[in-house]
């Protein structure tokens, strides 16, 4: 398989563009005293807005030149690791973000759950994708395809299927363009 985020590293950032992390913020409901784990984050591009937020950041991905690009970034701790098997010991992080990333991980369903996993009690995910079932992301997700970037697009209900586990809260916020946010809170 092509490693396109390797190749993308040093330019991502610029090509992405930054982001209005305002509304993002309120649905993580930050500031917290614990860390953020940013689970395929890649170059830590949002994430590195709240380490003034939090204890710190934790920016997971498996792209070295992704990851080298976020420890250049203050305050962001790179931690190269598969998102299906953490690093982590059980009920350690206060809240876990994955921004744009579930449709490129190999097994999304164990990713799910080795996040409410690492999730402290009263902890929360957040999952922001885009959404299949606007024309823009068909779109997108034709392209990913024709480049062999190995994508799948999750409906928000697939994703809340993938958490099982008792003791959840979950939500669905839909951002009024091409993507949602799917919260799960970790009640116990």
């Amino acid at each position: 398989m092509i490693d396109h985020f390797s190749f993308l590293a040093p330019y991502y950032d610029k090509l992405i563009g930054s982001s209005d992390t305002t509304r993002l913020k309120d649905i993580l409901n930050i500031p917290v005293d614990g860390w953020i784990l940013d689970a395929g984050g890649g170059t830590g591009r949002i994430s590195s807005q709240f380490k003034d937020s939090s204890q710190g950041i934790i920016v997971c991905d498996l792209s070295w030149p992704m990851l080298k690009q976020s420890g250049n970034k203050n305050g962001v701790m790179p931690v190269n690791s598969t998102v299906d098997s953490l690093p982590f010991a059980d009920n350690t992080i206060d809240r876990v973000l994955v921004v744009d990333a579930l449709h490129h991980f190999k097994n999304a369903r164990l990713a799910v759950q080795e996040f409410i996993r690492v999730l402290k009690p009263g902890g929360k995910l957040v999952i922001e994708e885009f959404d299949i079932n606007t024309l823009f992301v068909k779109c997108l997700a034709f392209a990913e395809k024709i480049l062999l970037m190995g994508s799948h697009f999750y409906k928000p209900e697939e994703i809340i299927q993938m958490a099982e586990y008792s003791g959840l809260n979950t939500d669905v916020v839909r951002n009024g363009k091409h993507s949602y946010w799917v919260t799960i809170e970790k009640v116990v």
